[in-house]
């Protein structure tokens, strides 16, 4: 859904893409990479890390040219106190097993569709297979109804399961998390003197096109409003009020929309040029205006109020361009063609990770306290993996999908952090 990378994240239109991650990095969002210690020392970050002597072995046994983008270890035994080792949520006060039951019956979908099989053919890590990845899906699903705790459902994974970790950015499982959610804008059919600023429709002709192709400049204009004179034109599909919405919707992927009688609609990534996304984060860091260090999406968007008329500077320099259509109310899609769970959807690079999978993340996540502030946590998450996103790149990084809405887009903007993705799959003996 999310990114123009197709699919929630998918500018690489290599797999069916529905959603895009639009650029799974929502414009610039630079790291802090200060990971938060947890009291006992045996269970700070290292205990997640690859060992150097894992490393060797598994890329000693390749015959690929290629390295291994996962690597096969045990599960991480939680230490003494560490709740931040457990999905907790799961079983907490309210327990939360529904959204994560949704998001596991969208991928078993998935995975039993003859895209599946297609993907699955030719995948690189040559003992995770379509077949085990189901088989894995459904004895977690079981595993998940009857459990009545976090420890006990982590001690049968132990049990049962094997971990494929990713090898990172450093090869040692380091990755880079970032976050991206659906936005709610107010928008109509009809353009107004209040709603001026189009989204558009993919051309019936884009495959014709001569390369390279337009730039977002020569489309729409710096100020967004020229498409009704050139290749856009009577491609308008919705009308909203502010410059920069648009535009933040290219950068999502989707978004759903309120139109002026209170009825609500969503459109959805179909399609878009042939230029790679440039962040505007990052140029305006570029031109000295922001520092890049600690740069977050709401920083940017506050830069951008007390300065709009910047907008027609900055949104041009990014030459890509996204395309969308309506999906009627449907939740937002990820490239699998399934629909995204909140907390419980990732995006990843599809050319390396195995679509639809059971993954669990731990990284530091933003959540909102009592008081309403947000604050870092570091958790464990499992997730499926079923999107994928244009800044979306290699096996270092992830975009965690946190839903709809302002809170979610709130969150989305500061979540920046290292962490580790594993990907469970059963032991041999129980395949």
């Amino acid at each position: 859904m999310r990114k123009i990378s197709a699919g929630l994240g998918k500018f690489n239109k290599v797999i069916a893409i529905s959603l895009p991650v639009v650029f799974s990095i929502l414009l610039v969002r630079m790291p802090s990479l200060v990971h938060q210690e947890l009291s006992p020392p045996e269970c700070r970050v290292k205990k997640w890390d690859i060992s150097m002597s894992l490393t060797a072995k598994n890329q000693n046994a390749l015959t690929q040219k290629q390295k291994a983008p996962l690597i096969q270890r045990l599960p991480v035994t939680c230490c003494q106190g560490d709740s931040s080792c457990l999905d907790e949520v799961l079983y907490g006060q309210i327990p939360d097993k529904k959204a994560l039951l949704s998001a596991i019956a969208h991928s078993l979908q998935y995975l039993q569709s003859a895209n599946a099989v297609a993907a699955y053919q030719n995948y690189q890590v040559a003992e995770i297979t379509r077949d085990r990845v189901l088989k894995s899906l459904k004895r977690f699903r079981e595993l998940l109804l009857k459990t009545h705790s976090a420890t006990e459902l982590h001690q049968a994974i132990e049990r049962e399961f094997v971990l494929y970790q990713s090898v990172g950015q450093d090869t040692k499982g380091s990755v880079l998390f970032t976050a991206y959610y659906e936005p709610l804008y107010a928008a109509s059919r009809v353009p107004t003197t209040e709603y001026r600023y189009p989204v558009y429709r993919l051309p019936p002709d884009l495959n014709s096109w001569p390369k390279p192709h337009p730039t977002r400049l020569e489309l729409e204009g710096a100020d967004g409003l020229q498409g009704a004179k050139n290749k856009l034109r009577g491609l308008e599909l919705f009308w909203f009020r502010d410059r920069l919405e648009p535009y933040l919707a290219q950068i999502e992927g989707s978004a759903r929309l309120v139109l002026p009688d209170g009825t609500q609609t969503t459109i959805g990534y179909a399609g878009h040029i042939a230029y790679n996304y440039k962040s505007i984060g990052r140029e305006l860091a570029n031109d000295g205006k922001l520092p890049l260090q600690g740069m977050t999406m709401p920083i940017i968007l506050d830069y951008f109020q007390k300065h709009p008329q910047e907008l027609n500077t900055y949104i041009p320099r990014d030459r890509s361009f996204v395309f969308f259509q309506e999906n009627h109310g449907e939740p937002a899609q990820g490239s699998i063609n399934v629909p995204l769970t909140a907390e419980r959807s990732i995006a990843t690079d599809k050319s390396l990770m195995p679509p639809g999978a059971l993954a669990l993340i731990r990284t530091s996540i933003p959540f909102v306290n009592p008081t309403g502030k947000i604050k870092e946590r570091i958790v464990s998450r499992y997730v499926l993996d079923q999107d994928t996103g244009g800044a979306i790149k290699g096996a270092g990084r992830v975009d965690y999908f946190l839903g709809t809405g302002k809170l979610a887009g709130d969150r989305a903007g500061v979540t920046v952090s290292n962490g580790q993705l594993f990907y469970l799959l059963l032991k041999s003996k129980n395949k």
